[in-house]
């Protein structure tokens, strides 16, 4: 991996009165890339496959609450519908009328559905460990934005952890839900974290934590998917979220153009033991 292009340009775009930070890899002219990554996570988490990526124009953001982005206004949740006309919005700023798309986790459902929602502006679609999002039935609709709610009242003003340096919250960072490498661990960190009184703490908004107000139906998820015109490649790790991947088979065949590659490794394999051979995958599909 070449090492000194690791971390991209630092770049932003003013978003509906919200600042969206970005980084940029690549230069105008090549195959244009928006990249969005999973919860709790930043666009460094892109960082190591971009360098092994040909010919792009490599733009991936800190979606809302994350990484250097802006927080939402207070009292409400973060939802992913937000997050998609973020990302035509930023498409719309940069000329960008048809695009790449690649999503990693919670930035892969965020891009399918993205996909579902403008098909004629998505050339090529990269999913990265995840496909869409869990259904819920009318019936438990009131109950989600009851929770929701109660939620983001809870969060609003908590206050989170504090450590002493960066490496305290790079340790931190590799006890959580899914394992990740020292050097992963430590790109997401240093993107992650903001100086306070006695040390350092995160960057995101606690109420990234909180349920979401509203979810798609199963009739819904299959709708959106059922739009995607573009290429697209799904990613599936084997220790990290495969085995719900594996429940929601049924939906691969609502996209038209789609193929499943299945790895051996956890959640970020694209950050670790298989950003070339991703990085390859997602080159066949991204269009100029």
């Amino acid at each position: 991996m070449k090492e000194q292009l690791s971390r991209g340009r630092d770049i932003h775009f003013d978003v509906f009165d919200r600042v969206i930070a970005a980084q940029e890899w690549g230069k105008p002219g090549g195959r244009k890339v928006l990249a969005i990554h999973g919860w709790l996570d930043n666009s460094a988490s892109f960082a190591p496959m971009s360098n092994h990526l040909e010919d792009v124009h490599f733009i991936a953001l800190d979606t809302a609450g994350h990484g250097h982005s802006s927080h939402i206004a207070p009292g409400l949740a973060y939802n992913i519908w937000q997050d998609i006309a973020d990302i035509f919005a930023i498409a719309d700023s940069l000329g960008w009328q048809e695009f790449n798309l690649i999503g990693h986790s919670r930035g892969a459902i965020i891009a399918a559905l993205a996909a579902g929602t403008f098909p004629e502006r998505i050339k090529g679609l990269g999913l990265i460990d995840a496909l869409a999002p869990p259904p819920i039935s009318a019936e438990d609709s009131p109950a989600q934005l009851a929770k929701s709610i109660v939620d983001v009242a809870r969060r609003q003003d908590r206050a989170t952890s504090i450590f002493n340096d960066a490496d305290a919250a790079i340790v931190a960072r590799q006890k959580g839900m899914h394992k990740i490498s020292e050097q992963a661990a430590r790109l997401i960190v240093e993107r992650g974290i903001k100086p306070v009184a006695g040390g350092y703490t995160w960057s995101s908004d606690p109420r990234l934590m909180s349920a979401s107000a509203f979810k798609l139906s199963q009739e819904q998820i299959e709708a959106f998917l059922g739009r995607i015109s573009a290429s697209c490649c799904l990613i599936a790790a084997s220790l990290g979220l495969q085995k719900y991947i594996a429940k929601q088979e049924g939906l691969l065949g609502k996209i038209s153009n789609i193929e499943k590659h299945l790895f051996d490794g956890g959640h970020f394999l694209h950050m670790e033991e298989h950003q070339f051979d991703i990085a390859r995958l997602m080159d066949a599909i991204l269009e100029p």
